[in-house]
């Protein structure tokens, strides 16, 4: 049979998803603020609430109560899909999914589980405080029992998030809502779900290996492009799943390029980039040149849309500091007498 594909936007891609876990497992709920009769916040939950009932439900605007019900709900047999409008506003809920959510395994012997997954969206967009563009994947990556994955294209939007239901563990899946209705893409809709984990690599290149995720890849791959018309050839790499990460794939790359670069949105002062360079440097591999992290400086994200792009790293930025590193090499180390 012809696999069957669609059209989709992000945000569509997304809806996809959830309607076939809904269809496919009769034992998932969906609820949050505003995702049922309004359609979400985002317009990403449109529909299912007319075909499916009442599985699909709004809550009161309290995340503690939306993380704590999925809690409870999944230890009693559902398989509950919740959504927390910003990553930002989980931080009032975070016990649920610290103390709580992460533990269930845990502490009854592996008698119970906790397969809920908590759909949310972060980082900077024109005209967002600094309440609501935050990059927290380090705070949710650091929980032990939790999984954290990042989808960036139309396809992983509709792939992780079922990978993420399927899964018997607390799964964390942060989108960007500057994602959501940017432009269509074709996405098949019937391959069969996989199992959590495992990078992408979105191009080949021999001269760099270039660790990326979340909605600034987009700025990396441009960059990238404007590298190759400079005789550099960079290799990028979507790590999709934060937690748990494929070091694997990671390590291969930097093995053939000799250099690495990890660049992300959130801040580089405790972000991920450096658990990347750190498993690197443990693995013993020889760099050509020093590893970087790309990111944002230790401050607080601007509302206003000049600043924040002072802020988060442009194409500009890092085409110029991938062309240094490319051009830098090692220092020679002498043993200390």
């Amino acid at each position: 049979m012809p696999e069957r594909t669609a059209n989709l936007t992000y945000a569509e891609a997304v809806n996809a998803a959830l309607r076939r876990a809904m269809e496919e497992r009769p034992e998932a709920l969906l609820f949050g603020e505003d995702v049922a009769v309004p359609g979400g916040v985002f317009g990403v939950t449109k529909g299912l609430r007319r075909q499916f009932g009442e599985r699909v439900f709004d809550t009161p605007i309290s995340e503690a109560a939306i993380l704590g019900g999925a809690v409870g709900a999944a230890m009693f047999g559902a398989r509950p899909i919740v959504e927390i409008m910003w990553a930002d506003f989980a931080l009032v809920a975070f016990d649920q999914l610290v103390n709580q959510a992460a533990n269930v395994r845990y502490i009854s012997r592996g008698q119970l589980t906790a397969p809920l997954t908590v759909r949310t969206q972060q980082g900077s967009a024109p005209g967002a405080c600094a309440q609501h563009s935050q990059s927290l994947e380090a705070l949710f990556a650091h929980i032990p029992g939790l999984r954290v994955c990042m989808p960036t294209t139309h396809q992983d939007a509709y792939d992780l998030l079922l990978s993420s239901i399927w899964c018997d563990d607390p799964v964390i899946v942060i989108e960007n809502r500057t994602l959501y209705h940017a432009g269509k893409k074709e996405i098949r809709l019937d391959g069969e779900v996989q199992p959590i984990g495992h990078a992408q690599v979105r191009r080949s290149g021999s001269d760099v290996t270039v660790v990326t995720w979340g909605s600034i890849q987009d700025r990396v791959l441009r960059s990238a492009r404007d590298l190759a018309r400079q005789g550099i050839e960079a290799e990028v790499i979507d790590a999709r799943w934060i937690r748990p990460l494929d070091l694997d794939l990671v390590l291969d790359s930097v093995r053939r390029t000799g250099r690495l670069a990890v660049v992300h949105e959130a801040h580089t002062t405790g972000g991920v980039g450096g658990e990347v360079v750190a498993a690197v440097a443990e693995a013993g591999v020889a760099l050509q040149a020093p590893p970087i992290r790309i990111g944002a400086p230790a401050t607080r994200i601007p509302a206003a849309p000049v600043l924040a792009e002072a802020v988060i790293p442009t194409s500009e930025r890092i085409t110029r500091t991938l062309a240094s590193a490319v051009t830098t090499t090692a220092p020679d180390l002498q043993p200390v007498a």
